[in-house]
């Protein structure tokens, strides 16, 4: 499967000579590359500290991020965030998984204990746990009742508030040792340039996905078009940085450095 948000990026490349297209979950993916099943992979941005093969992202292929709110990273919860002690989350994403424990901590010193939640199963109305992390078009298309979680927290909007930067979901990768290999190279060029073009047709190509994930068009719209954004500059790298550092912090992840294709490793 794949979310809306990856529509921009990939749309049309299904029509591509010599192009698989392999949708997964964005937990699955890095393991993808990884294990060599796909050359690149548009990866949660954790699994890239996580990886047991070394990762390497490539900048210019893109990125899924935010400048502020998303809509479609979000905690649930009966309690005020503050007294939340037990998160259960979405098994569809590390990353937003590793940012909610971020902000829980910082923002609000809620050290939660995390359990993993897989709401693609569903649940009855009755069974809806106290606090829950949802991620993707479900929080939209199928979200919990409203009237039994009075606090809700966008994940984006409240790194925003922490840090005064924007937040980096998921990067482009390869394995490090093939950062230079021609066919990687002719990768990133083809997904630049299909993103690009997506990007002057944009309402053509989203719209029909968005009716088929049950968006409105209109929220599909503004979604794509403002709330997310696509390219990588200096304030992502500085944001993947500042998030792998918190993580390592609280033992999330080990080492926080980074790999860039154009540029020197980085330590966060």
């Amino acid at each position: 499967m794949s979310y809306l948000n990856t529509v921009p990026m990939i749309a049309g490349l299904e029509k591509t000579a010599d192009v698989e297209l392999i949708r997964a979950v964005p937990s699955r993916i890095a393991e993808f590359v990884e294990s060599g099943r796909a050359d690149l992979g548009l990866a949660s941005v954790i699994d890239l500290a996580r990886s047991k093969a070394p990762l390497t992202a490539l900048p210019r292929a893109g990125m899924i991020g935010c400048r502020d709110r998303t809509l479609t990273v979000r905690v649930f919860s009966r309690v005020e965030p503050a007294a939340i002690t037990t998160l259960y989350a979405d098994t569809d994403s590390h990353t937003s998984t590793a940012l909610a424990r971020v902000i829980l901590n910082r923002r609000y010193g809620a050290p939660a204990e995390v359990v993993d939640f897989n709401a693609r199963e569903g649940v009855g109305d009755d069974a809806w746990p106290e606090a829950v992390l949802l991620i993707g078009d479900k929080v939209v298309a199928d979200s919990p009742p409203a009237v039994r979680y009075p606090h809700q927290l966008d994940l984006g909007h409240e790194w925003r508030e922490l840090t005064g930067l924007p937040f980096v979901y998921a990067l482009w990768v390869c394995r490090a040792e093939r950062a230079d290999d021609p066919l990687v190279t002719l990768g990133v060029d083809l997904l630049e340039r299909q993103r690009l073009r997506n990007e002057k047709r944009a309402d053509a190509v989203v719209r029909p996905e968005a009716l088929a994930r049950g968006w409105p068009a209109d929220l599909a719209r503004e979604y794509v078009g403002e709330l997310l954004h696509y390219d990588v500059g200096d304030a992502e790298r500085a944001a993947v940085a500042q998030f792998l550092a918190w993580c390592a912090e609280l033992g999330i992840i080990e080492d926080p450095t980074v790999a860039w294709a154009d540029a020197p490793a980085c330590a966060g």
